[in-house]
């Protein structure tokens, strides 16, 4: 169920980030990725809470990208980490260089 529920929703031509709502660190990485322009539907955030597996979710995430912990941001069908590689993604310009390439921006 777990690995379903994130397979169906990583997908190679969006940006796809696993939250909590009340993450902190969630809430940062999404006010970083709200102020690109992103094509319509291109950027998404996933509410792991919604579902009823949360631990089997984070279970699933470490064993695809090596943590647990939320966000897990995916470019594509590769994790990029967190919210501080987003930050430091963002700082050092790789990140809107990365969407840019990516085709997700306006």
């Amino acid at each position: 169920m777990a690995q379903q529920f994130v397979n169906s929703r990583v997908h190679p031509g969006k940006v796809v980030v696993f939250i909590k709502p009340t993450c902190p660190y969630c809430r940062k990485t999404q006010e970083i990725l709200c102020q690109l322009p992103f094509k319509q539907g291109l950027l998404v955030f996933v509410d792991i809470t919604a579902s009823n597996d949360t631990n089997a979710i984070q279970d699933y995430l470490q064993q695809l990208t090596g943590a647990r912990t939320v966000p897990r941001v995916f470019m594509g069908n590769n994790c990029i980490g967190g919210c501080s590689d987003l930050i430091t993604m963002q700082e050092n310009g790789e990140l809107s260089k990365r969407l840019a390439d990516m085709g997700v921006l306006q």
